[in-house]
């Protein structure tokens, strides 16, 4: 059985999530009636990050976004993924992706085959990982239907609700659509896109499967390059009020996502729980 996402989850990188920060800030979440927390980073394949946060609360989903295929040896992985769910069961989602091939060394062969070959290696080890408990970063529509077929469904990253719209297209009906979503809890054109623009710019924008994403979604060479036009860092960002952020979040959904996870920016790495605590109150948790 797939774990109950709910409809928004936080997205935050695996290394804030360790220590007593990342107990912390999975107990709060839990608290605050977020369905699950997304640990981003490419974490070990020890999976050591998740069980701490899982230990860390009693409802809370934790999944991977994600796990990366060519760090991280599938039998090491499948390993983990059954340790933790013996000990926290059916509370753990593991999403695994290719990560970006600018950052494969030698061993490098297309995403697409060594993504067909590490989902046969989960389906082949000793105690294989279940379909319906793994999810598959997908962007274009041959992962998107790869995400379909080998796992429960797709965790697009970087995109918009018209992606979501056409994921669902290529997905159909009861396949999990989860897009990630990033934003920042500030009113002001100019500062919102100071602090939004950085971790888009550097490094999605000079990453080729996610620029060719983009195009194919209609923006042009010119709205990538420079950092990114204003209109795509604020399609990428949402920012405003609370309510509009909220509101271009759960745009997603409307768009035929199951779940959206949401990552908030802050200014100078400022500590992003007050940003948590603010949206808990607008979005539809």
């Amino acid at each position: 059985m797939t774990p109950r996402l709910g409809r928004i989850g936080i997205w935050r990188p695996a290394p804030f999530l360790t220590g007593a920060v990342g107990a912390e800030t999975a107990a709060e979440l839990e608290e605050l009636g977020y369905g699950a927390l997304w640990v981003g980073g490419s974490p070990s394949a020890d999976l050591d990050v998740v069980e701490h946060l899982l230990a860390a609360t009693t409802r809370l989903v934790v999944a991977t976004g994600i796990v990366n295929i060519w760090d991280s040896p599938a039998d090491t992985v499948a390993e983990s993924f059954h340790r933790i769910e013996s000990r926290y069961p059916n509370r753990f989602l593991l999403g695994i992706g290719a990560g970006h091939r600018e950052a494969v060394g030698a061993g490098y062969v297309r995403p697409y085959t060594r993504l067909v070959e590490y989902l046969d290696e989960l389906d082949s080890a000793a105690r294989p990982v279940p379909l319906d408990r793994r999810v598959l970063a997908a962007l274009g529509p041959r992962a998107l239907r790869l995400a379909g077929e080998r796992t429960v469904g797709a965790h697009p990253y970087l995109t918009t609700p018209e992606h979501t719209r056409r994921a669902r297209e290529v997905l159909g009906a009861g396949v999990l659509l989860a897009p990630e979503h990033k934003v920042v809890l500030e009113s002001d054109p100019a500062t919102a896109r100071a602090v939004g623009r950085p971790p888009v710019a550097n490094p999605y924008l000079k990453l080729v499967n996610y620029t060719n994403n983009l195009l194919r979604l209609g923006y042009t060479e010119q709205d990538i390059a420079d950092d990114g036009s204003d209109a795509l860092i604020d399609d990428l960002v949402a920012w405003g009020t609370d309510e509009a952020v909220a509101a271009k979040v759960t745009a997603h959904l409307d768009a035929g996502a199951d779940h959206v996870t949401v990552q908030v920016l802050t200014a100078d790495g400022a500590d992003p729980r007050p940003a948590y605590r603010r949206l808990a109150t607008v979005l539809p948790l």
